[in-house]
């Protein structure tokens, strides 16, 4: 038996499309401590061969999106299997349909935008003076 293997089960018996979880959560489940690699988010990867426990959540019909490693949470996202629970008003209106293309969304959960920070906002104030006066 895997040392990973309660979390596998956990989230075989889950209903739900999605489960939050903070790494205490999960820690909690497999009755240990996870390893220091959890602080890299390469650890958290759905590669079928980046690690044991990856095997479970992806054997368990599971992928991990929203990994926040500074708040140690994310988000287990069901990608097969059939769920037991009724669909909620968005998934029935088609908000969360998945696409066929497994490069939609590759890269969901990785990135964080600070809050306060305008992205349409110009990086250089002085960008268009270069041309100015030349």
């Amino acid at each position: 038996m895997s040392k990973y293997e309660p979390l596998g089960k956990y989230l075989s018996q889950q209903n739900r499309a999605h489960i939050p979880m903070t790494f205490r959560e999960i820690e909690r489940i497999l009755g240990h401590s996870l390893p220091a690699s959890k602080s890299h988010r390469a650890w958290w990867s759905n590669n079928p061969t980046n690690n044991v426990m990856t095997q479970q959540w992806l054997d368990a019909g599971y992928e991990t999106e929203a990994v926040d490693i500074a708040s140690e949470k994310l988000v287990f996202r069901r990608v097969r299997g059939k769920l037991l629970s009724q669909p909620t008003e968005g998934e029935r209106n088609g908000a969360t349909e998945e696409l066929d293309d497994p490069i939609f969304g590759c890269m969901k959960g990785t990135m964080t935008i600070p809050n306060g920070l305008d992205l349409t906002a110009p990086v250089d104030l002085d960008w268009g003076r270069v041309y100015e006066n030349g």
